[in-house]
């Protein structure tokens, strides 16, 4: 029963992480699709050698998703947990796909271990949950918006005197890096926080033992499960990301992805804080654009992103909650 279990919530795992690649695909290559830089298929494809990579690339955030938010459960109940917490990530995540609307995957699979933690009666670390999840959540997207304003405000300054289809020409080059370094952080940030989930499954079956180094086989599998998510596609979330927040042009696009990508990297490897690359880019979208007024953002959708981002984690644990019980209920 414990080794059917494990494969269960691993292999629910994996699905959750490739519905995270169709949901957040749109993060890394929305504004360069939108910008005409790259074509889709190709942006697509690019962005999943890129998650791959990324995926491999440090440790620090799937320690803390293992170790720093929930009490690691045990036996059985543990298992139930950790289906429950990927249920309600899951389901989450195709509502708001369903709907195009690009709220967090990573706050979706937080708030289903809270949920399914609290349901389960095991200890939630709040202190970790605020510190890595909540502050980040609020500060990230400042962040992100008051930088994409200073980058953009920085090339509109230093191109003044340019060609204007030169420049034109030369950020739609330019964001081929900026995309694939975006792809590059989203691998980094999002890849690990499954990785977390499955060594948690794995140090419950007596598998590996906590603090052990992550299996490389669970790299390999999350990683290109991670990927091929990707590679099929979030197009209902790129409409929403790539035109209806502001329609970019490839400067502005190759600001908001490099702030973004800047932002994930140093919470990575800084704070190992497991940020959502959702928000971040989103921000920094909007940040670029009120360079070029204030009234050019849509301020109607992106309030609508935002309330997005506030109901996921309730949405989430509540899922998460009610998935524990029928489980419970059932296998318990």
């Amino acid at each position: 029963m414990d080794t059917f279990a494990l494969v269960v919530v691993v292999g629910v795992a994996l699905f959750f992480t490739y519905t995270n690649g169709f949901h957040d695909s749109a993060n890394a290559i929305a504004t360069s699709i939108s910008t005409r830089a790259l074509t889709p298929r190709v942006a697509l494809l690019m962005a999943a050698g890129m998650n791959l990579a990324g995926a491999f690339m440090g440790s620090g955030i799937a320690q803390t998703v293992s170790e720093g938010l929930i009490e690691t459960p045990t036996g059985s109940h543990g298992m139930v947990i950790l289906f429950a917490a990927l249920v309600g990530a899951i389901v989450w995540n195709m509502i708001t796909w369903y709907f195009g609307l690009p709220s967090s995957s990573s706050h979706a699979l937080f708030g289903g271990m809270v949920g399914a933690a609290l349901a389960g009666s095991i200890t939630v670390y709040w202190d970790g949950v605020l510190e890595k999840i909540v502050l980040p959540m609020f500060i990230s997207p400042l962040v992100g918006m008051g930088l994409g304003y200073l980058v953009m405000t920085a090339i509109l300054w230093m191109f003044r005197r340019a060609n204007p289809n030169r420049a034109q020409r030369g950020f739609r080059i330019a964001q081929t890096v900026s995309a694939a370094g975006m792809a590059l952080g989203h691998g980094l940030q999002d890849a690990q926080k499954t990785m977390g989930i499955v060594v948690m499954a794995l140090v419950i079956a007596d598998v590996e033992d906590s603090g052990d180094p992550i299996p490389v086989w669970v790299k390999l599998a999350v990683a290109a499960m991670l990927s091929l998510g990707t590679y099929a596609g979030g197009w209902r979330i790129m409409r929403t990301l790539g035109r209806r927040i502001i329609e970019l042009d490839p400067p502005q696009g190759f600001a908001a992805e490099t702030t973004a990508a800047s932002v994930m990297y140093a919470t990575a490897y800084i704070f190992h804080a497991p940020i959502s690359t959702t928000h971040t880019i989103t921000s920094a979208i909007m940040g670029v654009g009120a360079t070029r007024r204030v009234k050019a953002v849509r301020w109607g959708v992106a309030k609508n992103i935002v309330a997005g981002w506030f109901i996921t984690m309730p949405a989430a644990a509540t899922v998460a909650a009610i998935s524990y019980f029928f489980t419970n209920l059932i296998f318990g």
